[in-house]
């Protein structure tokens, strides 16, 4: 569905099903070089039980209209802005890695909006090495190669996503391939600079009123677990209510781990009892 935002088309994955803003809202914000496709089985799931979703292509990413927004708090007021093209009031609002900095940028700013706040492999600050910065802006093959072996824990989860012998590495790396084609150039350093100068994440996190789940996996060497401890501390100190599920997944958790994922993410939205108890802290 294409959408005006600010007099830009921006592009959202409705989970094939129009999206009706009667039903409680779900929206889904992917992360660096990403775009809604990383949502696949999720969103679907979603938008067939009970939710209308939105999944976004932020500006400048795939099918939605550039420039690409260079600051997370940017991004924030730009998923308000969509959300106030469609009528929606209110949303449970999941984002994957960069998409979780623009989550809980959202979600502080704009606190009678969010219902739900869903932080998926996330660490605050989320900082990213000179090295990497250098190689997104200058050999940006090079960069997307690097963060695509970062990404994954195995070569091939199983039963894998989205059907058993997909390959997990080579689809990241097209959809990066994909979205650094069909974007502007320098894509993947601006979404990367815009992480690492994200410096008000402790602080928008203690302005958090909604309940908060943070999904991080066990093997993630982006953004490790270790790396939301202070997260969830200023979480709790702001007396949001948070819980952690932890998965068995390297950074690509919507892929190594889909259905628990979805698991992680549905109940959630939906009030229900906790998913995978035995797994969270």
């Amino acid at each position: 569905m294409i959408v005006d935002v600010n007099g830009k088309r921006a592009y959202v994955y409705t989970g094939g099903k129009a999206f009706d803003a009667a039903l409680p809202t779900a929206v889904f914000v992917h992360g660096a070089e990403h775009d809604h496709s990383v949502w696949a089985l999720q969103t679907r799931y979603f938008a067939h039980h009970g939710f209308g979703v939105l999944a976004v292509d932020l500006p400048g990413h795939h099918r939605s209209d550039g420039p690409a927004l260079t600051s997370i708090g940017a991004m924030a007021d730009w998923l308000a802005a969509l959300l106030d093209a469609l009528g929606a009031q209110r949303a449970f609002v999941a984002g994957h890695s960069m998409g979780s900095l623009v989550a809980l940028d959202f979600a502080a700013r704009f606190p009678s909006r969010a219902t739900h706040l869903a932080l998926v492999a996330t660490a605050v600050p989320m900082a990213v090495s000179d090295a990497l910065l250098q190689a997104a802006r200058e050999r940006e093959p090079e960069a997307i190669a690097m963060v695509n072996q970062w990404s994954h824990s195995t070569i091939a989860a199983k039963p894998s996503c989205p059907a058993p012998g997909f390959w997990l590495h080579g689809m990241n790396q097209r959809l990066m391939e994909r979205v650094s084609a069909t974007g502007e150039p320098l894509l993947f350093h601006t979404d990367f600079s815009a992480c690492n100068g994200y410096t008000d994440g402790l602080a928008r996190a203690a302005q958090v009123t909604c309940p908060v789940r943070l999904i991080v996996g066990r093997r993630d060497m982006m953004t490790p677990p270790r790396a939301t401890r202070a997260l969830a501390d200023a979480l709790r100190n702001a007396n949001a209510p948070v819980d952690t599920i932890t998965l068995d997944a390297g950074h690509a958790l919507m892929s190594e781990q889909p259905d628990a994922t979805l698991d992680a993410l549905y109940a959630f939205a939906a009030g229900r009892a906790r998913a995978h108890p035995q797994d969270s802290r």
